[in-house]
């Protein structure tokens, strides 16, 4: 549905892009995560039109999105910044959102606007900050895009509006056949949800993955043997980050998950357990490139 490639941006003298590369299918929740100031909301501004990108090409259903009115209708982009103009109303915006967007759904607004408990004729601006991110989500919603940008959305919801957020987006996309690239720097907030997990590390994605396939390729063992195993034997059967604990070993597989379980067979281990990485440890250390000395701040 949506295929980035080899796409750069630069502010100045900032590279904030570096040949992005990022596919999303139809039908999938799409989760990008990085630290604040990553690159993920340049993406999502370029992707829905509002940055021109350097170099590289953005296709949507197989056309070239920049400058092409007929796509972009089919895509709505939540903002992390939200701006509404002083005596806007929902239902002003709406109005507005009708007259672009084709399947623009007045029904579904007003429903939505209901289950969330928001007045559609106050001023938005009058909003809390969560209450104006549920107010766009709405009146994206309503637009029944193909493809639905969410940059932070869930920052400010209180936890039951942000369960029910989750649960009205998998409806949606069950629905509607739709995609949703939802961006974060909370990996908490999306690993209930999404079956792709990019990362955005740098000005780059350096791990694209499904869902799935992290959790089946990455993971600790715990082994122990009959007779002493060297580090050194542990790191050629493709181990790392090795801990003992007396006779138990606990390490980490990051690749070719099937080739290092068969040379750890070889050395005969009298324990062998497989324990699968939280999302989060595996997050955590794909975006270690640098390692700090505590004490030598201090001291």
């Amino acid at each position: 549905m949506l295929e980035v490639k080899n796409v750069n941006k630069t502010f100045g003298k900032k590279n904030v892009l570096k040949d992005v590369n990022l596919k999303v299918e139809k039908m999938s929740i799409h989760g990008l995560i990085g630290y604040n100031g990553a690159g993920k909301t340049t993406l999502l501004k370029i992707i829905a039109g509002v940055y021109a990108k350097d170099s590289g090409e953005i296709n949507f259903c197989g056309e070239p999105l920049w400058d092409n009115e007929k796509m972009k209708q089919k895509i709505f982009y939540v903002p992390d910044d939200i701006y509404f103009r002083t005596a806007t109303t929902m239902k002003k915006m709406a109005k507005f959102y009708e007259g672009y967007y084709p399947n623009f759904d007045m029904n579904t607004f007003n429903k939505l606007s209901e289950i969330f408990g928001l007045n559609v004729n106050a001023k938005v601006n009058g909003f809390s900050k969560g209450m104006q991110r549920q107010a766009e989500l709405i009146l994206g919603l309503s637009a029944k895009p193909d493809l639905l940008l969410l940059d932070e959305s869930f920052d400010g919801l209180d936890p039951a509006k942000r369960h029910l957020t989750k649960d009205i987006l998998l409806e949606y996309m069950a629905e509607r056949n739709a995609s949703v690239i939802i961006s974060s720097h909370n990996l908490r907030e999306l690993t209930d949800m999404c079956d792709h997990l990019a990362l955005m590390n740098g000005n780059k994605i350096s791990l694209d993955v499904s869902v799935q396939e992290i959790s089946e390729q990455r993971f600790k063992v715990r082994l122990a043997f009959k007779e002493d195993v060297s580090d050194d034997e542990l790191t050629l059967a493709g181990l790392t980050n090795i801990e003992r604990d007396g006779k138990i070993i606990t390490a980490k597989i990051n690749s070719n998950a099937e080739e290092t379980i068969k040379s750890i067979e070889l050395l005969q281990p009298v324990l062998f357990e497989k324990i699968p990485l939280t999302l989060e440890e595996i997050f955590l250390e794909e975006m270690e490139d640098k390692s700090y000395d505590l004490k030598e701040i201090f001291s």
